[in-house]
């Protein structure tokens, strides 16, 4: 083995793992700019169906986007456990609402594998690998690609 390949190997990812429905998810701790507990969402009349609405975080309106809705999961009402994900995607800042954020994780790059076809019936669109853990799964989504350009056009627009 090269050293390169025994460096790439080694290398960790650092990841906020969260968890929609029975499964549990995780996106590269670098696009996330904060975590908070559910506000008041204000809804925003003729948006798509997986857009709940907007929030003002300091100041900021901020597009608010169910991910349930978004991966074709029946809608749940928040909990005390629900949280909005604040992340940048292509300049828009947008929330993404999460049944729970459960921790920050590192894993070796060497445990992620490319995502089957569908996995928990989220296309494989939005996942860029399956990350393998001692005793579980973690479906790593790619957050740029979980809004199309229309939906970014539009979101930017609110």
């Amino acid at each position: 083995m090269d050293p390169t390949q025994k460096k790439q190997d080694d290398e960790l990812l650092q990841l906020v793992t969260f968890s929609i429905g029975e499964e549990e998810f995780g996106v590269n701790i670098l696009k996330v700019q904060e975590i908070i507990r559910t506000m008041e969402i204000t809804k925003v009349p003729r948006a798509p169906e997986f857009v709940e609405g907007v929030i003002n975080l300091r100041g900021k309106v901020i597009p608010i986007i169910d991910l349930r809705r978004r991966f074709g999961l029946a809608p749940k009402v928040h909990d005390k456990n629900t949280r909005i994900i604040v992340i940048e995607i292509n300049n828009i800042i947008v929330g993404f609402v999460v049944d729970a954020v459960s921790e920050v994780l590192r894993i070796p790059a060497s445990t992620v594998e490319p995502p089957p076809p569908v996995v928990a019936g989220v296309d494989s669109d939005y996942i860029s690998g399956v990350g393998k853990l001692q005793d579980r799964l973690l479906i790593m989504l790619d957050l740029d690609k979980l809004l199309s350009s229309e939906d970014i056009d539009l979101l930017s627009n609110m």
